[in-house]
C-alpha cells in the first residue's frame, strides 16, 4: 500500500495558490505550497514530492529553472502552469524537462486530471483500496471492514482513517491532520482528539489498537 500521492506546488499569486492547493486537498492529495523557489531543493528533499505543479512567471528562479534542476536529479512528473499559450512557450518547458503543462486561468477539472494521469503513467498514483493489518478501506465503495466485520463511519471519521492509512508508520501532527481532513479555515484545536477518540473505539471494538498518540507531536497508524 502506498501513502497518499505527494504534490509540491509552487506559485506567487495567493490567491491561486491557496484555491489550487485547497481543491488539491479535497482531492486527497498531499500539498506542499510555495510561493517562490527559493527553497526549493531543500523543500524537495524534505517533502519527496511524487510530482511538481510549477508556476512558469516566477520572482527569481522561474519555472523552467526550478523544471530544469529537478529534472537533472529526478525522473519526478513535472507540469507547468503558464498565461502563455504560444508554441515556443510549451516547447521551452519540454525542453527543461517537463511532461505536460495547463493553460492559466486554471480549470480544476483539467489540472485535476492531468496530475493524475501524470502519476499514473509514473506509478506515483495512491490506491484506492487501503490494507493496513487486518484493517482494509475501499475508498471507491466507502467501505470500512476491520477482519470479517464491517464498520460503519461518519464521512469525517472515514476521511481521517483514509489519511491516517495513506500514511501509516508516520506521525502526524494536528496541523496536519486539520489542515488535510477540514481545511485550514478550521481552528477548532479538539476537532482532531474528538475524533481520533471515536475512530478508536469503532477500530477496537473488533481488535487491538492502530492509532497511537505520541506526545507532543501527533498521531499514527500502526498494524
Amino acid at each position: 500500500m502506498r501513502r497518499s500521492s505527494r504534490v509540491l506546488f509552487v506559485e506567487d499569486d495567493e490567491a491561486v495558490r491557496e484555491a489550487v492547493a485547497f481543491e488539491l486537498r479535497d482531492a486527497g492529495f498531499l500539498v506542499q505550497a510555495e510561493a517562490d523557489g527559493n527553497s526549493f531543493s531543500a523543500v524537495v528533499e524534505s517533502f519527496r514530492p511524487d510530482i511538481a505543479i510549477l508556476d512558469v512567471m516566477l520572482p527569481g528562479r522561474n519555472g523552467y529553472e526550478l523544471a530544469r534542476e529537478l529534472r537533472s536529479a529526478s525522473d519526478l512528473p513535472i507540469l507547468l502552469l503558464t498565461a502563455k499559450d504560444a508554441v515556443s512557450s510549451r516547447l521551452a518547458g519540454f525542453s527543461v524537462g517537463a511532461d505536460d503543462y495547463v493553460i492559466k486561468p486554471v480549470v480544476m477539472e483539467e489540472l485535476l486530471a492531468r496530475v493524475r494521469a501524470l502519476l499514473r503513467r509514473s506509478g506515483r498514483l495512491a490506491d484506492d483500496v487501503l490494507e493496513v493489518g487486518d484493517l482494509i478501506l475501499d475508498e471507491p465503495a466507502c467501505v470500512v471492514r476491520r477482519g470479517e466485520e464491517q464498520i460503519d463511519l461518519t464521512a469525517k471519521e472515514f476521511a481521517l482513517l483514509d489519511f491516517l492509512m495513506r500514511n501509516r508508520g508516520v506521525v502526524l501532527s494536528k496541523l496536519q491532520i486539520t489542515s488535510q481532513v477540514w481545511g485550514y479555515e478550521e481552528r477548532d484545536p479538539n476537532l482532531v482528539p474528538v475524533h481520533i477518540g471515536n475512530l478508536r473505539r469503532k477500530l477496537e471494538a473488533t481488535g487491538p489498537r492502530m492509532i497511537h498518540t505520541v506526545r507532543g507531536h501527533g498521531y499514527v497508524l500502526r498494524a
